[in-house]
């Protein structure tokens, strides 16, 4: 039977809390990565995207190789808990659980070097940098071929929807996609007073705001499930001078690629009217950061078989889809694999918020079943996954 370090993972994570770093600037959680794995006598690589550490458990292993992901980013937040391990630097914070992602896939690791040869399969560890950032660290991983590697792939998120201790999974479509886009107006500068001499790029983006409100609520269909929202405006540089720069920023979310192309077909053609309307140009761009997470069913019932034999049957929990996204989705467009929630609500305990939240905390104490679903994972497939049962399940064969 295996071990899973509770204090190891306790620990690592109040380490790693204490120092928060953002994007692809993570000196200090990599060094603490790269410390542990060589304590353990892990091999890793450093070769995939930017900023990131990959481990290898087996690596000699040919035939059939589990993924296990965890992302190491923090966010721009100002911690406000009173707790001893609160964040140590100004303006940054593990608001979203990736300190205890990245502790729970070394306590898996931990585990799983113990036993090494008594698994039979290769296992990787990919500790994932800037899963927050604009730019998604998964994608660039994805693209420089960690893929070419794996057969499965899971992950582990923390969850203050579910009761601490409790696992879930949303089979099939679980996550929407996630696009970034930026529109920019240039007009022409002129004295407050006289703004029929200039070109007002801030008229012309209020009018494009408006123009995308009104075609969300004309244009699209009702039953689709999509957000989009426009989060930032800015213009101008003082009070008595026509703008001749404005910017916004926002984000779609859908389940639907075609709703996806729909809607920022839709923005260019009203943000490009609205310019032309105040004498203005115009400029899109954009980028698809998060596909739409889709957990294999077949994959997900054997995830579920093995939280329940570390959890208990009574503690799984059906999980519903979030309008939320995930970079995870990067390496499911890749492979099959599956997106596990970690219960770590603990209402006793006050621990209620949910992240992104400057007063988010976590119950510790169920840490330890999150590494240990992983390492039973482990043991239940690592002679391999029938393909054939994978395909079969998938819910998407056949849409266009």
């Amino acid at each position: 039977m295996y071990q899973i370090d509770k204090d190891y993972i306790i620990k690592l994570r109040r380490e790693i809390h204490q120092y928060p770093e953002v994007d692809f600037e993570l000196p200090r959680t990599i060094a603490v990565v790269k410390r542990e794995l060589e304590k353990m006598g892990i091999p890793y690589t450093e070769k995939y995207g930017k900023s990131s550490v990959v481990g290898y458990i087996n690596p000699q292993k040919e035939g059939f190789t589990i993924g296990i992901r965890a992302d190491m980013d923090a966010l721009l937040i100002d911690e406000i808990n009173d707790i001893s391990y609160k964040s140590k630097i100004d303006g940054k914070m593990h608001a979203c659980g990736h300190d205890a992602h990245t502790a729970m896939l070394l306590g898996t690791a931990k585990a799983l070097k113990a036993m090494e040869n008594k698994i039979n399969c290769r296992v990787m560890l990919l500790f994932q940098p800037s899963e927050e950032g604009r730019q998604s660290g998964a994608e660039l991983m994805v693209q420089d071929g960690i893929m070419d590697e794996i057969d499965v792939i899971i992950g582990v998120h923390i969850e203050n929807w579910l009761n601490s201790g409790c696992v879930g999974v949303c089979k099939g479509e679980s996550m929407a996609s996630s696009r970034n886009f930026q529109l920019e107006f240039f007009g022409r500068t002129a004295h407050a007073t006289l703004p029929h001499s200039g070109n007002d790029a801030l008229a012309a983006a209020v009018d494009a705001y408006n123009g995308i409100q009104l075609m969300l609520a004309r244009k699209l269909n009702p039953f689709a499930k999509y957000v989009c929202s426009v989060g930032t405006l800015h213009a101008g540089t003082t009070q008595n001078v026509v703008a001749d720069y404005a910017q916004m920023l926002g984000t779609i979310r859908t389940f639907d690629m075609n709703v996806d192309e729909l809607l920022i077909k839709n923005i260019e053609e009203i943000c490009s009217r609205a310019a032309k309307n105040f004498g203005c140009t115009f400029k899109l761009t954009t980028s698809l950061k998060c596909y739409v997470v889709y957990n294999n069913p077949y994959i997900a019932d054997r995830v579920l078989s093995a939280a329940a034999k570390v959890v208990g049957e009574e503690n799984i929990a059906e999980m519903p889809i979030k309008m939320s996204s995930e970079d995870f989705s990067q390496y499911l467009t890749k492979k099959p694999g599956v997106f596990i929630r970690l219960g770590t609500r603990n209402e006793a305990k006050g621990i209620t918020t949910l992240p992104h939240n400057n007063d988010f905390m976590i119950d510790e104490d169920a840490l330890d079943k999150g590494s240990a679903t992983c390492v039973q994972f482990v043991l239940d497939n690592m002679d391999g996954i029938d393909k054939e049962k994978i395909e079969d399940s998938d819910e998407r064969k056949g849409r266009q």
